[in-house]
């Protein structure tokens, strides 16, 4: 930007050159030519500035001649536009560069998280904090971005978060951790910066590729986080190749209670009826937390959302009830054919998809713009012959990750519309595209910043375990806050929040079957609840804000 100002000022004097010397010169010549008054050229020099100042034009006016006159009121007005455009090239800037607000350069927030810097997973970051009440610092070094982050309320510190001088005034020294989010060579810069500032400060970095990780707890960092490899595995659970379960690892809910994914097969017994004809708790005693329709995820459910191969349940139950479910329901727990599977996109996410379900029965087929080890297909996902040659008429998923949204959803519908049939599953890079991904057909989308954001929230708060962090819903371990005292029923958590309580820890027990209308929670409890993000936020904003 201040290459473009400098620019604009070279310009604008080179304007007032040219014009100075034309007028300079033209006037020199009338006065000789048409007045019959012959002048020096530093006298007519005199009289062009006092034109462009309007300070007077002493004893040359008046002029005799036509030709004078005409020629005095151009540079008359040449003198307004040049008056009006050095307001605009210097007052105006100045004016708003002094009366907008500048970005901070120091806080003085305590027990903080600093953020460095800000990206789309810094965002979701960013959303998971203010849900929690929990204070943060952005250290953003574009001092445009820095000012438009505090003008929308953000707590930010503008520099270099490289620099220790910053991260000092970032209170690092005082915060509770220190998030790298940058490439992944400035992330260990960050890192060992940060440790300088303060030895004790937790540090977790992002990284973009994953053989760089060893580099960064090289630097110190304490966490290194790969939400790209994570989301390859959970866009794989997608295709149903094996049984998959939302719980595998993480908290323990003990030996009487599981939660898993079902997809409702066609023909089965419970297709094509509703959640009340199917009557799921009375038959098979398990709980239905919530239900995907068209890639959203519903909670709590309406009796009369119809079951079909579109539906995926989100259920919770003694094991052996959960296996008479699936008997029952699932199709992907059954034995299947070899099926093939187009990747398009092999970066971090993709090469991940396609190691997890090399590992299944399925045959895996890779799409990828560079000729590198383990691509079968060299070419543009976004032309259709690169999709025919790899087979995309036999296919049942396609799985796309590639790094522009854009690209993605032109990939998406050319690969619908050679086969209507697949079924495509897409990592999206901006939250926001989801919804667009969606509505153009896409069967399961994951975005790359939420994936993040759970990853961030749950390696630095301790009280807060995700055990689904690669889903769209989040099962988490929170204390009960102002629940204590009363009963879940009175508390109507379900309805208010839209989450599931699904097992209360007391005393380091795990209590699943609990009666919610007699039930109290104590004090010193905490739930495992299940929800999308937007639920477990209005959860921990209901009863946890402020506590």
């Amino acid at each position: 930007m201040s290459l473009l100002k400098s620019r604009r000022t070279g310009y604008y004097l080179l304007l007032v050159a040219v014009t100075t010397v034309f007028f300079t010169l033209l006037y020199n010549h009338g006065m000789g030519a048409w007045e019959d008054r012959p002048q020096p050229l530093y006298r007519s020099l005199e009289i062009v500035f006092q034109t462009y100042t309007t300070t007077g034009y002493g004893e040359d006016a008046p002029w005799q001649t036509p030709q004078m006159n005409l020629l005095m009121i151009g540079m008359q007005l040449a003198g307004i536009g040049l008056i009006l455009t050095a307001a605009d090239v210097f007052a105006v800037p100045w004016l708003r560069n002094a009366l907008s607000p500048s970005a901070p350069t120091t806080t003085d927030a305590v027990d903080h998280v600093v953020i460095c810097e800000y990206t789309p997973r810094g965002e979701e970051f960013v959303a998971e904090l203010n849900s929690r009440g929990q204070e943060y610092v952005i250290v953003e070094s574009d001092v445009e971005r820095a000012t438009a982050l505090h003008e929308a309320d953000h707590r930010v510190v503008h520099g270099d978060p490289e620099s220790i001088k910053t991260l000092e005034n970032a209170g690092v020294d005082r915060a509770r951790a220190v998030v790298a989010d940058a490439a992944d060579d400035v992330n260990a810069s960050i890192v060992l910066s940060a440790k300088e500032v303060n030895p004790d400060v937790q540090t977790v970095t992002l990284a973009e590729d994953v053989a760089l990780e060893e580099y960064h707890r090289i630097a110190g960092a304490d966490s290194v986080l790969s939400p790209r490899q994570l989301l390859g595995e959970s866009l794989a659970q997608q295709v149903p190749t094996v049984v998959t379960t939302v719980v595998d690892d993480g908290i323990e809910l003990g030996n009487d209670l599981e939660l898993v994914e079902l997809s409702i097969e066609t023909g089965s017994e419970l297709c094509n009826r509703t959640v009340d004809e199917a009557r799921l708790r009375e038959r098979f005693g398990v709980d239905i937390v919530g239900v995907w329709v068209d890639g959203d995820f519903k909670s709590p459910i309406v009796p009369e959302i119809e079951l079909n191969e579109d539906i995926r349940l989100l259920v919770a139950g003694e094991p052996k009830r959960i296996t008479a479910l699936r008997e029952e329901a699932t199709s992907s727990i059954q034995s299947l054919s070899v099926q093939r599977v187009l990747v398009a996109g092999y970066g971090e996410a993709g090469s991940t998809a396609a190691d997890v379900l090399a590992e299944t029965n399925t045959e895996v087929t890779v799409i990828d713009s560079e000729e590198k080890a383990g691509v079968d297909i060299v070419g543009d996902a976004r032309e259709p012959a690169v999709f025919r040659e790899a087979g995309i008429d036999d296919a049942s998923a396609v799985i796309v990750t590639l790094n522009d949204d854009t690209t993605a959803i032109f990939t998406m519908l050319i690969a619908s519309d050679l086969n209507p049939d697949v079924d495509v599953i897409v990592r999206a890079n901006e939250p926001e595209s989801k919804g667009k991904l969606y509505r153009a057909g896409a069967a399961y989308v994951q975005s790359l910043a939420t994936v993040s954001g759970r990853m961030l929230a749950s390696t630095i708060y301790e009280d807060e375990s995700v055990l689904a962090v690669g889903r769209q819903i989040d099962v988490v371990e929170l204390p009960v806050g102002r629940l204590a005292g009363r009963t879940l029923a009175d508390a109507d958590v379900r309805s208010e929040t839209g989450a599931t309580v699904l097992v209360v820890v007391r005393d380091g027990e795990t209590i699943a079957d609990f009666d919610p209308d007699t039930f109290t929670f104590e004090p010193d409890d905490e739930v495992v609840l299940a929800g999308t993000d937007e639920s477990v936020r209005r959860f921990e904003t209901e009863f946890l804000s402020g506590v």
